[in-house]
């Protein structure tokens, strides 16, 4: 998608695009990144406006190549932190544990940031999510929480890599977890020393050794990004969320085009999962991948990652064309 010459510099922040911060509405402070419309690189004039949101313990300095990407290609792009995630706090009880007290927290947050960000940018409107960021802003859509004239997920976690077993009994056990100690404690290891990343976690994330050291980077750079496991609070708010998105008739309802990126070879989220949601919605697309990629596709080697982009922007041309 980067025209050939245009190189990107991804541990930089680009000097067109402006950090600030923004409250939601209980005057809680998060991070947010906006890039000015680029209508000199799409040729014909604004493309539009689009919202990306990362994943859990993620960042949007991990995606800078990609915002970049779609700012050349003439959208306004905006990124922004979950709350108690990267520079906008924590909600733990240490500086490592990922906690939130419920999901719907986050899909209010998002509702609140949505109807600002909307009223202030020219459409089409574009969500775009990776991993549980996809799953609070579809959690968001069926909601009715926002309204994107377009949404594409990311390796979505619509459901999570675990043990083979029903949904309500994985939330039972994790109820349990949650009530015997506290639900702000770590539910996994992270590593023998605090702050170290552990040994196999890239091979996890990306077959790109170059993408994953610009993760490493940046959390060397700004310390108070790097986020560890999430809490046993975490965990039963996530399943807890999950069984309503499993719920009958709420998928099916969604009447926004919405764009499913996932790989089978997916041990972080369950890419069966993103498939069938794919199937649900009335008007749902998969970009299907395979051993070739990892969770993190938008940070693969370049031609998967290029694969993808492409996969994106074909969508978003049929689905969400500029306006006249």
């Amino acid at each position: 998608m980067t025209r050939s010459g245009d190189s990107i510099d991804r541990r930089t922040i680009p000097a067109h695009a402006a950090e600030s911060r923004w409250q939601a509405a209980d005057g809680h402070e998060l991070r947010r990144i906006d890039w000015p419309g680029a209508g000199e690189y799409g040729g014909g004039g604004k493309r539009g406006s689009l919202l990306f949101l990362p994943g859990r313990g993620d960042f949007y300095e991990k995606y800078l190549e990609s915002l970049e990407e779609w700012h050349r290609a003439g959208w306004k792009v905006t990124a922004a932190d979950w709350r108690g995630q990267a520079g906008s706090g924590r909600l733990g009880d240490d500086a490592l544990t990922g906690h939130v007290d419920d999901f719907d927290t986050w899909v209010a947050d998002l509702e609140h940031f949505w109807t600002a960000w909307k009223a202030e940018s020219p459409g089409p409107h574009v969500l775009v999510a990776h991993s549980m960021g996809g799953h609070i802003v579809t959690r968001a859509l069926i909601d009715g929480a926002v309204d994107p004239d377009a949404m594409v997920l990311s390796a979505p976690m619509l459901g999570m890599a675990g043990p083979p077993l029903p949904l309500a009994v994985l939330h039972s056990v994790a109820r349990v977890m949650a009530r015997i100690g506290s639900p702000k404690r770590p539910a996994w290891k992270w590593s023998e020393k605090p702050g170290e990343m552990p040994s196999r976690r890239r091979d996890l994330l990306t077959h790109d050794d170059a993408r994953y050291e610009d993760e490493l980077y940046w959390r060397e750079k700004r310390p108070e990004l790097a986020m560890g496991p999430g809490s046993w609070g975490w965990v039963e708010r996530a399943y807890a969320s999950t069984r309503e998105l499993e719920a009958p008739g709420v998928m099916e309802k969604v009447s926004t085009p919405v764009l499913v990126v996932s790989t089978s070879n997916d041990k972080l989220v369950r890419h069966d999962a993103a498939a069938r949601a794919a199937q649900r919605f009335p008007k749902g697309e998969l970009a299907e991948f395979g051993e070739e990629a990892h969770h993190e596709i938008l940070r693969e080697v370049p031609e998967v990652r290029d694969r993808a982009m492409g996969a994106i922007a074909d969508f978003l041309d049929r689905v969400a064309p500029p306006q006249p």
